[in-house]
């Protein structure tokens, strides 16, 4: 019984993609801010290949990795969750999504007051956690929702759960993304609830996002209607609106994603384990913490070493990511980086395949393992790596 387990590392990326100019990117290197911490222990992760990884040497030598390695490019314009994710999965995206440097038009906003009942303050791009701060009083005195983005394609809106119950603030959240088609259709729109006083505003773990339904059909289609699995764990069921995924775990935290990952090792399927860990990125990486950051990797790379030994003989463990978020760049931004492909199982011979084109090999190549059909820009490494 073939299983996929692909675990997205979200914004683990390794240096500056060969376009990163255009992104306002050169020089990001998630991964080398958090090694410059100090603090990095990725025994397991360099044991299956990263610092084997062109450009990683740094990490320390590794002449005998015990799995297969390749450094991805991003073909997508774009950098964020849903353009990364989706190309992982097989589709590439060659327009980028919209995106709102001086906020969203007056139609778009009057439209969602008219709709929610509710007026709306900010709308400008925002670190979540400054404009919770900056804002959060303001909400609470007026009931109005706090509406901003970022310089990704989102709309994002922070409601105070104690003034919106999560619930509400999830329905005001499907509006705006009923709104938001045609050339204003943003990647995401995502709920922001917070809790706390004025000074003190944190975000809880209630977020969700609300992301485009793929305009075609990606792998999660091809392996769910061939009969197997497609299990999600984390925002991938948002990310793809719940197409072609056939059980789904919403997790908050990468500790329930990995403890959830652990449960599922152990139950009989066929198929893939699609699992996102969003603390990198939304914990860390936008906030700058490039220590906080390394200590999550180095908690991710101690419980990897325990989930290996779960794996079943059939079973390949894939470890990527869909962009970068340097920690230690002067912005909150989302980076342009090539990420790791970093590969494990009992059939998997340690193999460095270099450079490839595309996240979408990924796509490819899962099919190929799982005897799917799948038709994809992508090309399959299976044959590459196979004992």
């Amino acid at each position: 019984m073939k299983r996929v387990f692909l675990i997205v590392l979200d914004s683990f990326g390794i240096g500056e993609a060969p376009d990163a100019d255009r992104f306002g990117d050169v020089g990001a290197n998630t991964l080398r801010s958090c090694f410059n911490t100090g603090i990095l222990n990725l025994k397991n992760m360099i044991g299956l290949g990263l610092s084997s990884i062109a450009g990683n040497e740094y990490l320390g030598a590794n002449d005998e990795a015990v799995g297969a390695y390749a450094k991805l490019t991003e073909r997508s314009m774009g950098k964020d969750t849903t353009t990364g994710h989706w190309e992982l999965a097989g589709l590439i995206s060659d327009k980028p999504m919209p995106t709102y440097p001086s906020g969203f038009p007056s139609d778009v906003i009057s439209q969602f007051e008219k709709l929610t009942g509710k007026k709306v303050i900010c709308n400008k791009p925002y670190s979540g956690t400054d404009v919770i701060r900056d804002y959060g009083s303001e909400h609470i005195e007026t009931g109005n929702l706090i509406v901003y983005t970022s310089a990704d394609s989102v709309f994002q809106i922070a409601a105070h759960e104690d003034v919106v119950p999560v619930e509400e603030l999830y329905r005001y959240c499907k509006i705006a993304r009923e709104i938001l088609t045609g050339d204003n259709a943003v990647g995401r729109v995502i709920a922001r609830p917070f809790t706390g006083k004025n000074g003190s505003f944190v975000r809880t773990p209630n977020r969700r996002d609300f992301s485009l339904e793929p305009p075609k059909r990606t792998m999660l289609n091809a392996i769910s209607e061939s009969g197997r699995s497609v299990i999600s764990v984390g925002k991938i069921y948002d990310i793809f609106c719940g197409s072609g995924i056939t059980q789904y775990h919403l997790t908050h935290t990468n500790d329930e994603g990995m403890a959830v990952t652990s449960k599922i090792v152990e139950t009989d399927f066929e198929g893939l384990c699609f699992v996102n860990l969003v603390d990198f990125d939304m914990v860390y990486g936008h906030r700058n913490n490039a220590v906080g950051y390394a200590k999550a990797l180095n908690e991710f790379d101690k419980w990897l070493g325990s989930f290996m030994l779960l794996l079943h003989s059939d079973d390949i463990l894939m470890i990527t990511a869909d962009h970068g978020c340097d920690p230690g760049d002067v912005s909150t931004d989302h980076t342009r980086e090539y990420v790791p492909l970093l590969m494990y199982g009992k059939n998997v011979k340690p193999t460095d395949l270099g450079q490839l084109g595309t996240f979408s090999d990924v796509a490819a190549s899962v099919c190929d393992y799982l005897g799917v059909e799948y038709v994809c820009e992508g090309k399959s490494f299976i044959n590459d790596i196979r004992r």
